[in-house]
């Protein structure tokens, strides 16, 4: 059974977080849910309010999942996106290096809407990469990275797609946004599982 552990920072886009977490489950994916703390605060809460107000019980705090990881490393981690949700996962150091070392090892890393600009550009895995996100958040990549130089060292020969609803590209599977969430849900169901299997998910939740 494949593993997926998905982070939530107070501020995540709900839609984006409960559609990939649901569709993995139905496929029998082993997600976990992991709650990780705002930036700069040391409190391990296990309870996550979204950007629209939806609390949220975690799985596990980011402080017990580290402690997990010594059992088995997941197969796939994902990021989903939302306001300021993103801006704290980017800020959490051990997400930085745990989304490297997966990149490294091959294993599936997915981020959709702002999570792909916000938390992945900072990492260097979108170099030499085609990839999307929530729209006009491409043009920010200074912002986020830190300034116009280290955005383009780190995106350096990366490719943004606009108006898709994901692009996959090898390991790395990138969203544009809240509305596109099923469709990004479903390809990373079909990437740990199988197309059988992504398909009857398809006809038995009645998709388009």
């Amino acid at each position: 059974m494949a593993k997926v552990a998905a982070f939530i920072a107070p501020g995540f886009e709900e839609i984006e977080a409960f559609t990939v977490v649901d569709y993995l489950r139905r496929a029998n994916v082993d997600v976990c849910l992991v709650a990780v703390p705002p930036e700069n605060s040391t409190k391990n809460e296990i309870v996550v309010v979204g950007s629209h107000g939806v609390t949220v019980i975690a799985d596990n705090t980011l402080k017990d999942f580290i402690e997990l990881m010594d059992e088995k490393e997941p197969d796939a981690i994902f990021f989903p996106g939302g306001m300021p949700g993103a801006q704290h996962l980017a800020a959490n150091q051990y997400l930085f290096q745990l989304a490297t070392k997966m990149d490294r090892k091959g294993k599936i890393i997915a981020a959709i809407c702002a999570a792909p600009a916000v938390v992945l550009a900072q990492t260097g895995i979108l170099e030499n990469r085609k990839w999307t996100c929530y729209p006009g958040m491409e043009e920010n990549l200074a912002v986020y990275c830190g300034s116009e130089t280290k955005a383009r060292e780190l995106t350096e020969n990366s490719r943004h797609i606009k108006d898709v609803p994901y692009v996959l590209d090898n390991n790395v599977l990138t969203g544009r946004g809240p509305g596109t969430a099923e469709q990004f849900a479903m390809k990373l169901v079909e990437l740990l599982t199988d197309s059988e299997t992504a398909k009857k998910i398809h006809d038995g939740s009645c998709q388009r």
